[in-house]
């Protein structure tokens, strides 16, 4: 039995002094319970194979899903009993069709009687394949998954529906009421994904052979709960290494956020790659379907559950975004598209990561621990963090809080009221006298201070971590929307599958770049990855010419603050992959980024990393240009940050294919500078007004209504002010902490 994944688990919470708490010990048993294989008595179907050893694969889905198919051939392929719910259970035990028992009984009859029999179900090592119905009765639900992995086996609707019509199917539970059999599978969906512990998504069309393979693949990796970790971007392969810094599973990667040594981590396996087949059955999704199908194949299931990832990909995304395709993409001009990622409630594209990044945190680290996420913002990212996780429930606000830092100089009036104005009880700003490098630096080297951290431990009970994109769970989700516009562009017509994009993405911390880098890796054909900078153009100049040079350079204050940033953290995640896993080269360069403020890489470094990677910049008076124009020609407003790709895509991409432009937030959340170039004079106007002058042009995208209401209700806000200290920085989180959190040792 292998114990290592328990052991891990079991280490997250030996800084706070307690036993593994219920959450923890809960997911431990669960992983015990799989190592293990004793037979219970009695049992009247058995098999010993390898695969599944006391466990049996549970097969579930629509009907005409292939359940039985499949089930036949997985049974052939592991020499093992299979067990049709409907031909040997139902059937044998009513001595008539369940067709024709539902038609003599009724719907509510029919279940509860069909959970009885399925009750008396009792077998190991086994294939089972369920009946349409079987999981809309928990009981019987229940008592399968106790020695059962559960395979939901998803098939498109329009595949289902195509393969009822030519199947001789009797009346489905439900059918009499009134409901088309399109709305019908979709109410079954939901029990559906109450259920399983693995999906096997089916595209259109795939024979019952692989999709057989599928489940196999699925449930072995269901089983090797010690398949997928995480290493530092700093990680050397030595013996004495690895044993000082092991590798880590997403729910310590999580909970740590920067690695001990420095370093970022990174998934130590590579990306998974989805076929062109999955990902043409995903072009009618939605976004939340799509979230959930990349998200299950890049968390495993050991960390957090399907139906739990589930649960908190519809939470984020359910009533929070103004708009209910969540992250459209609109037709500009010519090949030029507008990916908008700005519907959240805090207009920024920091919500599509941080509406669903708290609930992940929340549910991996451990209950009997307080956690402080220290977070460095150049704008948005701000109010993103503090309102995403004032939404975690009563019980994970008292144990989570936030500390906001920004410079309280380097960002716009209006971002500044909102990250001040999201203050909650459980997260606070603080503005520094400086700007966002110092901030992010700060943040990391407070990570790194060993002494103060283990005095946070011991004295409050109290663990800090980050919810940058610097946290894993924080970039993560932002692969789904790269992923989720090329579909929609597919969808529309304007592409086929398969034809290649460019992507043109405002380029501060290079999490942005390094999602869309992720999506090409599971499969999306992104061609180039267009890199836009403002005046603070260091990125730019070392992807050019492999010099990264910050000798001589300040950040300079522009109409783009959200990526005034000179030291894009995230570059080191990209550098190690283009290096080919070279963790001593990162642990050299950055080492010496920090103490020299430059380095340089190898000429074959810098040719690898230019193949697919373009970088330009933009100056200020481009940015207020491109406003100008793009509104004049198409009634479109740009806010300065997407004006910066806009330039910047204009100027570099060869209009061979098309190119899709990230707007990273709401023109109205810089509407001085848009009233600039618009050359509106009202620009002493209180932030208020100008949204609602703005929303008045009748221009596209519509006004954001969350801001507005917002700004309307919220009024002057007190918040801390601090040197460009981090021993400052330092004491104010120890004093927000004391207030927060009782101290441990009294």
């Amino acid at each position: 039995m292998n114990f290592t994944r328990c052991r891990h688990l079991k280490q997250i919470t030996q800084k706070c002094f307690s036993s593994v708490p219920v959450q923890v010990r809960t997911r431990t048993q669960l992983l015990l319970s799989r190592a293990s294989a004793h037979p219970e008595p009695g049992k009247s179907w058995h098999s010993t194979h390898v695969l599944l050893g006391d466990k049996n694969i549970i097969l579930m889905g629509a009907p005409g899903a292939g359940k039985t198919t499949v089930g036949r051939i997985l049974g052939h392929k592991l020499g093992c009993c299979v067990i049709d719910v409907d031909d040997d259970i139902l059937e044998k035990t009513w001595n008539m069709s369940a067709s024709e028992k539902l038609q003599d009984v009724g719907h509510e009859r029919f279940l509860e009687e069909e959970g009885k029999a399925v009750l008396n179900l009792n077998a190991s090592g086994s294939v089972i394949s369920l009946s349409r119905s079987n999981p809309m009765h928990d009981a019987s639900m229940w008592h399968l998954k106790k020695n059962g992995i559960v395979v939901y086996l998803d098939v498109p609707l329009v595949d289902i529906i195509s393969r009822l019509k030519s199947m001789k199917i009797g009346r489905i539970v439900g059918q009499d009421s009134g409901r088309s059999m399109r709305d019908l599978l979709r109410h079954q969906r939901l029990y559906y994904k109450k259920w399983f512990d693995t999906r096997v998504f089916c595209e259109s069309g795939a024979p019952a052979e692989e999709v057989a393979d599928k489940v196999l693949e699925a449930v072995r990796r269901y089983q090797d709960v010690d398949s997928e970790t995480f290493i530092s971007t700093r990680h050397v392969c030595l013996k004495d290494q690895d044993k000082k810094f092991p590798p880590k599973y997403f729910s310590e990667a999580v909970i740590e956020g920067l690695a001990s040594d420095g370093g970022l981590f990174v998934p130590e396996k590579e990306f998974p790659k989805l076929s062109s087949g999955e990902w043409k059955s995903l072009i009618g999704a939605t976004y939340i379907e799509r979230a959930q199908i990349l998200l299950e194949r890049c968390i495993h299931p050991a960390d957090i559950p399907a139906t739990k990832l589930g649960e908190m990909i519809e939470t984020a995304y359910g009533d929070n975004f103004a708009c209910s395709r969540i992250a459209p993409v609109r037709h500009l001009s010519g090949n030029q598209f507008i990916l908008e990622l700005f519907y959240g409630p805090t207009g920024s594209f920091q919500d599509l990561s941080l509406q669903l990044m708290p609930h992940i945190f929340a549910y991996c680290i451990p209950s009997s621990c307080n956690y402080v996420l220290l977070v460095a913002t150049s704008g948005d990212t701000g109010s993103a963090v503090l309102n995403g996780f004032s939404h975690l429930n009563e019980n994970d606000k008292q144990r989570i809080a936030v500390v906001t830092f920004f410079p309280e100089n380097g960002v716009s009036e209006f971002q500044k009221a909102q990250i001040v104005g999201s203050q909650r009880e459980n997260g606070w700003a603080i503005g520094v006298r400086s700007d966002f490098d110092f901030c992010q630096a700060a943040v990391k080297q407070i990570f790194n201070d060993s002494d103060f951290t283990g005095f946070l431990i011991v004295e409050y009970g109290t663990i800090l971590s980050s919810a940058n994109s610097i946290n894993w769970a924080r970039l993560l989700p932002q692969v789904v929307y790269h992923a989720s516009a090329y579909l929609d562009l597919v969808s529309q017509g304007f592409i086929s599958f398969g034809s290649p994009v460019d992507v043109c993405i405002p380029t501060g911390n290079f999490g942005n770049v390094l999602a869309a880098v992720y999506a090409k890796m599971m499969g999306i054909p992104i061609r180039k990855f267009i890199c836009a900078s403002n005046q603070n153009h260091a990125l730019t100049d070392f992807i050019k010419t492999g010099h990264y040079d910050l000798r001589d350079r300040k950040i300079a204050q522009t109409f783009s603050p959200s990526i005034d940033i000179l030291k894009p953290a995230n570059l080191e995640r990209h550098l190690y992959l283009m290096a080919n896993k070279d963790g001593q080269l990162m642990a050299e360069l950055f080492s010496q980024l920090e103490s020299q403020l430059h380095f340089q890489v190898e000429r074959m470094l810098v040719e690898k990393l230019q193949e697919d990677l373009v970088a330009d910049w933009c100056s200020e008076g481009e940015c207020l240009e491109a406003i100008s124009t793009t509104y004049n020609t198409s009634g479109y407003i740009l806010d300065p940050h997407t004006a910066v790709a806009k330039v910047v895509a204009d100027r570099t991409q060869d209009k061979s294919c098309p190119v899709i432009i990230s707007s990273i937030a709401h023109y109205s959340k810089f509407a001085p500078a848009v009233m600039q170039a618009l050359k509106i004079d009202e620009l002493n106007q209180a932030s208020s007004s100008q949204l609602y002058l703005l929303g008045s042009y009748n221009a596209l995208p519509p006004p954001h209504e969350a801001l507005l209401e917002r700004m309307k209700q919220e009024g002057k806000v007190d918040y801390q002010v601090c040197a460009a200290d981090v021993g400052v920085l330092k004491s104010h989180v120890e004093k927000l902490i004391q207030n927060r959190f009782l101290r441990q040792s009294e």
